[in-house]
């Protein structure tokens, strides 16, 4: 039953949750809109990646030190994940919104074809499936969210001492 007393463990974990629940409100107060969707979604702000690996590497550090080789091993992980959700995901979700305006584009040429003309609206949408754009994060949400991880990793060592 050690992995119930597994701080850095829980410490990620929550932050995760606690990432992807924070998005509901930041989205009301930017936008007045309300999309509980974001609690399943991925890229937004903050990054609930960069929150739970810096949440590990915070509790890590805590736990065992920072001249442990597991601080070590947590610290190259977060930065590895914090510049892959900066990189490759945020490229992907740059191509997947390119692709969404060239299929739009594409459907609206093609809505004068003849064949299209016999077709509802609704179908000729269901045609398309639009890609996930939301891939990555920009660099503010990769920062706000490794300084959310930062946070709660200190909060709950602070909250509930050591396991």
């Amino acid at each position: 039953m050690e992995f119930l007393h597994n701080f850095p463990f829980w410490a990620a974990l929550t932050a995760i949750f606690f990432a992807q629940f924070i998005k509901v409100p930041l989205h009301f107060i930017m936008t007045k809109k309300a999309d509980w969707t974001l609690i399943t979604s991925t890229g937004g702000m903050p990054s609930s990646h960069s929150a739970g690996v810096t949440a590990l590497t915070t509790s890590v550090a805590l736990d065992a030190g920072l001249g442990s080789t597991l601080f070590a091993v947590s610290a190259i992980f977060a930065i590895i994940v914090m510049f892959d959700a900066t990189g490759v995901r945020r490229q992907a979700g740059e191509q997947a919104a390119v692709l969404n305006r060239l299929s739009v584009d594409f459907q609206k040429m093609i809505s004068d074809i003849h064949v299209w003309q016999g077709k509802t609206h609704k179908e000729k949408q269901m045609e398309f499936i639009k890609l996930k754009e939301l891939l990555g994060h920009k660099p503010v949400e990769v920062f706000f969210g490794g300084l959310t991880g930062i946070v709660w990793a200190l909060a709950l060592h602070k909250l509930l001492g050591v396991f």
